[in-house]
Formats: structure tokens, sequence, C-alpha cells
């Protein structure tokens, strides 16, 4: 890959290649079953978010920023692999999963070696002295816990607001700023500007599974190219559910009891306005969000792209 800096599309391009190279870098054996998900890379927003924020005033992307941004879109990519798994999911963006194409025991493997692979991605960036407070590892662990705590609270019912918020602040933010915080350590900013790239990255990841939240009760299976209202069936408590029980705490009961009705979930979600609850509190980190991009006082050209990320992000990925 040359050395020399690129514009941001790009430097966008190439991330989709090296991404493809990192997924298909392993031995046959691997590639036989993972090389179709060359194809699943999706919106890759957070490794846009990387080349923006590595971009200069010029508009500019350094090419290490291509290697950060391929690599977080490994990652992203196996903990969706892994993720379907424990949803037991058939499709993910309208493509056959992993799981249900190659079995479980295959899947996990294959997204362990995309982790793998993600990470030794790294290794290779040219300017390594530069990125040593980047602590790639440190992000993967909070993805772990922050999933593994939405297991242990599979089919709690009396989940909290401040509970859940920090559950998705490591399951889903964790990744939005480690895309954020790879790009400043690229452009090379002081650690002030920094904490605000990190924590720019931090809300637009809740926002994103805020709004996320809302699909299960909005949206149709062909418009969310993935399952839809089965969360309460799998025993997954979100937001607008939650605003929901607490609204009517007799319902906490009868979820307990397994008597309550899907029908009856979707009824008093609707009347307690869940999904516009959850929109209202993504609103407020959206808020402080734009706040953040403004106080960075970056280039027009730049600001112009976080602010699309923050709105995709905000207004959901099919908007």
């Amino acid at each position: 890959m040359t050395k020399n800096k690129m514009d941001f599309e790009t430097a966008s391009l190439e991330v989709q290649k090296e991404a493809s190279r990192i997924i298909t870098s392993g031995p046959s054996l691997i590639n036989s079953y993972v090389s179709y998900l060359t194809d699943a890379t999706g919106k890759m927003m957070r490794a846009k978010a990387v080349l923006a924020c590595a971009m200069d005033s010029e508009g500019m992307v350094d090419p290490d920023a291509v290697k950060f941004a391929a690599a977080i879109e490994v990652l992203h990519l196996a903990t969706l692999v892994h993720d379907d798994i424990m949803d037991d999911a058939d499709t993910r963006r309208g493509q056959i999963t992993l799981q249900k194409k190659s079995g479980k025991r295959n899947a996990v493997i294959c997204g362990d070696f995309l982790l793998a692979a993600a990470i030794r991605e790294l290794l290779d960036v040219a300017e390594k002295d530069t990125y040593k407070n980047f602590d790639f590892s440190k992000y993967v662990q909070d993805i772990a816990l922050g999933e593994l705590r939405q297991n242990l609270h599979n089919k709690d019912f009396r989940l909290k607001t401040f509970r859940y918020l920090s559950i998705i602040d490591g399951k889903t933010a964790a990744l939005f700023e480690a895309s954020y915080h790879a790009g400043s350590l690229v452009l090379d900013c002081d650690k002030k500007t920094q904490k605000l790239y990190r924590r720019l990255g931090r809300y637009t990841g809740i926002i994103f599974q805020l709004t996320d939240d809302c699909i299960d009760y909005e949206n149709t299976k062909d418009s969310a190219l993935k399952p839809v209202q089965s969360d309460f069936e799998n025993g997954v408590v979100t937001m607008p559910l939650i605003h929901a029980f607490e609204c009517e705490p007799a319902l906490i009961e009868k979820a307990e009891s397994g008597t309550l009705l899907k029908e009856e979930v979707f009824e008093a979600v609707k009347k307690y306005d869940g999904v516009g609850y959850t929109h209202s509190v993504a609103e407020s980190y959206y808020e402080r969000a734009l706040a953040i991009i403004e106080e960075l006082q970056m280039g027009k050209a730049k600001k112009l792209i976080l602010t699309k990320l923050l709105n995709r992000a905000y207004n959901g990925l099919s908007k």
C-alpha cells in the first residue's frame, strides 16, 4: 500500500480492499467458511469514523488510518459472527449468517480467527511509537464485558435505565470510541483533543444502539435487513420496553411468570411511547455530540463527514 496520503473517498475504497484481504488472509480451510463475508462489510460507519477523525487540515488521510479502519471493521465483523450465534440468527444485512450456513461451532472458531486477524493488522502500521497509547485489547475487553453483561441480564425484566446504558456503553459504544480514538492518534492530536474525539465516539455509539433498539418496534424485517419484533421473545430487554415496565410495573410480574404475551408488550410500548422516550434519550446524547463537533473546530469537509455519521446513528442506517 502506498505511503502517500490520500483523500477520504480513496481511503474508504482502500479500507474495503484491506478488510477483504484480512478476512481472506487465513489458510484455505478458514477461507472456505469466511470468504463470502467480504460482501458483509455494510455501511462501514466505524471505519469511516477512523478516516474522518484522521483527516488533516487539507482533508487528507494517512495510510496508517486505513490499517486501523480495516482492523476495526474486521473486529466488528467478528463480533457480529459471535452475536449471530448467541441470537441464533439466520440472516444479517440480508445475507445468511455464518452460524446458519456452517454451524455454530465452526462460526465460533471463524469469529475467533477474524478477531486475531484484526489484532494482527495493527502490527503492520508504520508509526508504531505514535500509537503506543492505543490499547486495542482494552476495547476488545470492554466489548466482551458488555456482551457478557447483556447475556447475564437476559430476561431481567427489572433492568433499570442507568444499568442498561452501562451495558451498551461497552457492548456498542466501546468500538465507536476505539474508532474515533484511533483516528485522533493518526492525526497526532494532543491528549485533550483525543479525549474529545473519544467522547464523541462514545456518544455516537450510544446513540446508534438506542436507535437500533427502536428498530424492533418500528421496522419490518425487509427494511431492517434482520429479524425484528423478536427481542422480548429472546429475553432481550431494551430501552423501549424498560420504559414501558417503569410506567406499568405490574407488567414485570407477568413477564417473570411467563404470562406476558408479545402482543401485550407491543401494546405497552406503544401506550407509554417507549420508542419516543428512547429517541429522546438518544437526542440528549446527540446534542452533546454536536457540541463536541463544534468545540473541535475542524475543517468544513471533516465536520460534514462526522456530522453525517452522527446523523446516521441518530436517524438509523436505513434513512
